[in-house]
């Protein structure tokens, strides 16, 4: 199967289910992730070697250009994993968690790193570290810590990869910014609607749904 093929089926994969991690958990089949919807009966294996499967590689080429298309949605959302969300699913869950309606108190660290993509997205890792003068090990754990609610609560998204360093980095956009009509339609959506749309569309036992629960309790915690 060609890769413009394989992109055409993951993008279908995830409009279908709403919601998709790139790669199994320890191969589990919850929460489910665009490697087992394409290889439903194949075990996934992490060796990059010559006797590896090249197909994972290949998924995270075809991840890097998916997240450019803005045809789905890419964040490291779940438990901070590759996640790609539907239009329609991505839309209320901003109006669920409550990020485009002014219901999260970010911390102060993380609300300067959101104002600089709000002023110039996308910026990369290397990038946004020069910005807010991040750089350094020993500003790694405050760099995690200020980046952390903005996937959690998705003002932030994916948009491809940059080589800046000795390994490509994530590009990294203000949600506002990139989906600005997702957003602005998120912000007239009742937050009660939202969460039986996902309930629906997830279903209720469903693993990211729970976490999008998990989230919208924990914004008090911020």
């Amino acid at each position: 199967m060609s890769s413009k093929k394989k992109k055409t089926q993951m993008v279908k994969a995830i409009n279908q289910r709403g919601c998709l991690l790139v790669y199994p958990l320890e191969n589990r089949k919850e929460p489910a992730s665009l490697w087992s919807e394409l290889y439903p009966r194949t075990k996934m294996r992490w060796e990059w070697d010559q006797d590896g499967d090249n197909r994972v590689a290949e998924m995270w080429v075809l991840r890097e250009e998916l997240s450019r298309s803005e045809e789905v949605i890419y964040a490291k959302w779940f438990r901070n994993r590759a996640t790609f969300f539907s239009k329609e699913v991505f839309l209320n869950m901003l109006a669920y968690l409550g990020s485009s309606q002014g219901r999260i108190q970010l911390p102060r660290s993380s609300q300067e790193a959101l104002d600089s993509f709000l002023l110039d997205s996308p910026q990369s890792t290397k990038v946004i570290k020069e910005n807010l003068g991040w750089q350094g090990k020993l500003m790694e754990s405050h760099y995690n810590r200020a980046m952390k609610p903005l996937w959690s609560y998705l003002f932030l998204v994916g948009y491809g990869e940059v080589q800046d360093s000795s390994f490509p980095s994530l590009n990294m956009a203000a949600a506002q910014n990139l989906f600005e009509d997702l957003w602005l339609q998120s912000q007239s959506l009742d937050p009660q609607k939202a969460e039986a749309f996902l309930e629906k569309k997830l279903g209720s036992d469903n693993p990211f749904f729970k976490y999008a629960q998990k989230m919208a309790k924990g914004r008090s915690q911020l």
